[in-house]
């Protein structure tokens, strides 16, 4: 029988244990969810009639402080989704270092759907279901997948309502006018970013040698493209939920990121101001994408992307993980066999809550940051940790997300002795 997303996810720490110093207390209680809340979200649509939608809102762990996660509206939304994006948001702030514990939530719903206005009536409404449940100081959410600083805006307002109390802190990924943080937008491809340089250095790379190809065009895709584009690296395909382009020689990142906000397709373009020509290049699905013969694969859609049944088909010798589990349990074995260097997600994609945690320190103290600032302190701390897991992925001679939660389960354990666990309480210490 399959496992489900949660217990594949959970699957994880058993091999990362062997090469953490822990207690097991701290192993057994991480793979337990603190609490879950299922609520029905009722909306009044524009013709009058009354549609009730699913929420979810999960909070994996607060040892080493409050919850902290995205909240994604998506028709494949469910618990078990949410269970596990929680569990990740755990292991990737103890990752960076960041005091916060993991959370996720979402709503089954397709925002394409739905009109402005619904959008709007929806989120404040999903707030009102949750608002007994998140707070500043207990559980933040932000956006994610199909959620966006306008939709954070809102739900920042409706909990201020609520509480009768201007509260910017609840919530991050805001609009800048609504206590937004500068370099909040580009933050998760900017992290990816970041780490594909502290490897470059490692593996001496010429970027213009160097051919990637990214599933998923969308806030992580996109960024993470143009960074890499303008550092001179050959961006040879890109994708969307519709499908992919693909040129051997590569696109000019900024025409594609044009088309893309114009028509909401990824088309093969090359622009000069606003008038844009077309390109050859081979239409391709996403599946086949993942399948080219680059040197960086960096899946930035959705989970379970690569599996069992593709992984022995990938061909790039390094995998960055801009999704949150684009690869299941059972490909990662396949991919370390054949030597394949995955950057994991906990890692890769921690720029989006590095700079939610910027924001909300921005809030608590009233005082804002240049973008400069951000961008330098963002690099600061995805460098130091990138270093951190690789060094224990050669101390330990383990791969690199083994090392990644290794590294996190330590912290954890601190954090988790420092409350007792049995050797405390037995007089053992």
């Amino acid at each position: 029988m399959a496992k489900s997303l949660f217990e594949d996810a959970v699957a994880r720490l058993d091999e990362a244990y062997k090469h953490a110093h822990i207690d097991k207390e701290s192993l057994n209680r991480l793979k337990f969810t603190k609490s879950i809340l299922e609520v029905s979200v009722p909306v009044r649509m524009d013709d009058g009639s009354l549609q009730i939608f699913t929420g979810y809102r999960v909070r994996h762990d607060d040892t080493r402080g409050p919850t902290k996660g995205g909240l994604r509206y998506h028709p494949n939304v469910d618990m078990d989704e949410v269970k596990a994006l929680a569990f990740w948001m755990t292991f990737k702030c103890a990752v960076m270092g960041i005091p916060y514990g993991g959370a996720k939530g979402g709503i089954s719903v397709d925002p394409k759907n739905l009109s402005r206005l619904e959008l709007e009536r929806l989120s404040r409404s999903f707030i009102e279901q949750i608002a007994d449940f998140i707070g500043p100081d207990t559980d933040i959410p932000a956006p994610d997948v199909y959620t966006n600083a306008r939709i954070m805006g809102w739900m920042m307002d409706e909990y201020s309502k609520i509480s009768r109390c201007y509260t910017p802190a609840v919530i991050t990924g805001k609009p800048i006018p609504l206590g937004g943080s500068l370099g909040r937008d580009d933050a998760t491809g900017r992290g990816v970013f970041y780490c594909i340089e502290e490897l470059r250095k490692k593996r001496n790379w010429d970027p213009k040698d160097i051919k990637v190809a990214i599933q998923g065009f969308g806030n992580a895709g996109k960024h993470v493209a143009n960074l890499l584009h303008q550092a001179g690296y050959t961006i040879v395909a890109v994708s969307d939920s519709q499908g992919g382009i693909y040129r051997e020689q590569g696109f000019d990142i900024p025409s594609l990121i044009h088309a893309k906000n114009s028509t909401r397709r990824v088309k093969a373009v090359y622009c000069e101001g606003s008038v844009c020509e077309a390109v050859d290049a081979q239409h391709i699905t996403n599946e086949e994408l993942l399948e080219l013969p680059v040197d960086i694969l960096i899946p930035a859609a959705l989970e379970n992307q690569i599996t069992q049944k593709n992984a022995p088909n990938i061909k790039a010798s390094v995998i960055v993980e801009a999704a949150n589990g684009p690869v299941t349990s059972q490909a990662d074995k396949i991919l370390t066999e054949k030597n394949t260097l995955i950057i994991p997600d906990i890692l890769a994609n921690a720029g989006g809550v590095t700079v939610s945690y910027f924001e909300w320190a921005q809030n608590k103290n009233g005082y804002y940051w240049g973008e400069e600032e951000v961008h330098q302190k963002l690099q600061t701390i995805m460098a130091r940790e990138f270093n951190n897991v690789y060094s224990f992925m050669e101390n330990k001679a383990c791969d690199m997300r083994t090392a990644a939660y290794g590294h996190a389960l330590n912290r954890l354990d601190d954090a988790i002795r420092a409350q007792g666990t049995h050797e405390f309480f037995s007089g053992q210490q």
